[in-house]
């Protein structure tokens, strides 16, 4: 059998043939990476993440289940630690206590959420009640449920648990001894030593171009500072890689393989509003947006005007859980109403290389095909002449 070039210490401590994982896509609205798009990452000899983010435990497990059904390859799970959010409460005890949104001092400020609504013409739902608000009843937000969920995946004994936000150290002694692998997504190179000191196995580092929850730096100066903060541990690169061009430079800064999310938008299995992969298609690497307005945190979405008209009002954001809880009226009506330019839309820069629906397998199979192209056209290295020898020997006694 030809030598797999692309095989790296990712590739045998995974048990995967390609060094591409599917980032864990998910969050209020639902998981966007479900079982049949991991089942298919992981058949075409990549790993799937299932995206379980704010998913309750018996969701978790039911997306476990289907997928062990679809595929015989390893998977991950991935879900948030975040430690800001309270220790418990459900979404109606947490929409009872929101903060207000008026400015200091306001006197008889009218409801901003309902204001904001009006003024980006986002209608009412039909019943008075929308998708988010019956899904947010079922939707978890507080350590504890966050925690029930990691010993969900204890239990079934998944092969990698991703930790998007907070620290796993609690959970490493007894995932380690059931087998499993941690990892560990950082924003920068002292959260990569702080995973790191809590046990992770595995640290992708996200940049800035990144979909979703993203880093202030750049993919390009991130991943090599994290490499060399962390090694021998593996680093994964995340964040405008979307073909075997990016696969391959990510590999050149000393990656062990790439995470990648955004390429998987356009693909059929992908968990996400027909509206929103045809706004894929249609969009530029300039058609995407930073914002805390979704859920607090800074993350990256296809342009929203409801993220627009957020920011330019000066409207604070609120901690994680409570911004986005606070927002689910709005969304409500957007989502029934199918108005794409109001639904959030977690993609990445890449989105301009996106250009046809495909499934996911092609996908895997395309960005390696690619890498291997790159891989041929490289100048073949060549053993240093004699003279070259002499020199640097020289060098080395001066």
């Amino acid at each position: 059998m030809a030598r797999n070039p692309l095989r790296t210490k990712l590739c045998d401590m995974l048990d995967i043939q390609y060094p591409i994982i599917l980032a864990g896509m998910g969050g209020m609205g639902g998981p966007v990476s479900g079982p049949e798009l991991v089942a298919a990452v992981s058949n075409a000899g990549g790993l799937g993440v299932l995206g379980c983010a704010f998913l309750s435990p018996h969701k978790v497990e039911a997306m476990i289940k289907k997928t062990k059904s679809l595929t015989d390859r390893p998977f991950g799970v991935d879900t948030i630690i975040p430690p800001e959010v309270p220790q418990t409460g459900t979404t109606a005890e947490f929409q009872a206590e929101l903060p207000s949104l008026a400015p200091s001092g306001a006197v008889d400020e009218p409801d901003i959420i309902e204001k904001l609504r009006k003024e980006l013409g986002v209608p009412v739902p039909s019943g008075g009640k929308g998708y988010l608000s019956n899904i947010a009843e079922d939707t978890i937000w507080s350590q504890e449920d966050f925690k029930r969920q990691v010993e969900v995946i204890m239990e079934y004994r998944v092969p990698v648990w991703a930790a998007a936000l907070g620290d796993p150290a609690p959970w490493v002694p007894e995932c380690h001894a059931r087998g499993m692998k941690i990892i560990g997504v950082v924003a920068s190179v002292r959260g990569a030593r702080r995973l790191v000191r809590s046990g992770a196995d595995i640290i992708v580092a996200s940049g800035a171009e990144s979909g979703g929850h993203n880093s202030r730096i750049g993919t390009m100066v991130l991943i090599p500072q994290v490499v060399d903060a962390i090694s021998p541990v593996p680093v994964v690169a995340g964040g405008g890689i979307g073909d075997g061009r990016g696969l391959v430079a990510a590999l050149a800064l000393g990656a062990a393989g790439v995470w990648c999310g955004s390429v998987f938008l356009g693909t059929f299995e992908a968990i996400y509003e027909d509206y929103h992969k045809q706004k894929i298609l249609e969009s530029t690497e300039d058609d995407t947006m930073v914002s805390k307005a979704i859920t607090g945190k800074q993350a990256r979405y296809l342009k929203n005007r409801l993220i627009a008209a957020w920011d330019k009002a000066g409207l604070p954001t609120l901690p994680m859980p409570m911004q986005s809880i606070a927002i689910i009226p709005i969304l409500d009506g957007a989502y029934e109403a199918k108005m794409a330019d109001i639904v959030p839309a977690p993609a990445g820069q890449i989105v301009g290389m996106i250009k046809e629906l495909k499934p996911a397998a092609q996908v895997v199979e395309e960005m390696v095909a690619g890498a291997l192209k790159v891989l041929d056209k490289l100048p073949p290295a060549r053993p240093a002449s004699r003279r070259s020898k002499q020199a640097r020997s020289s060098g080395n006694q001066s």
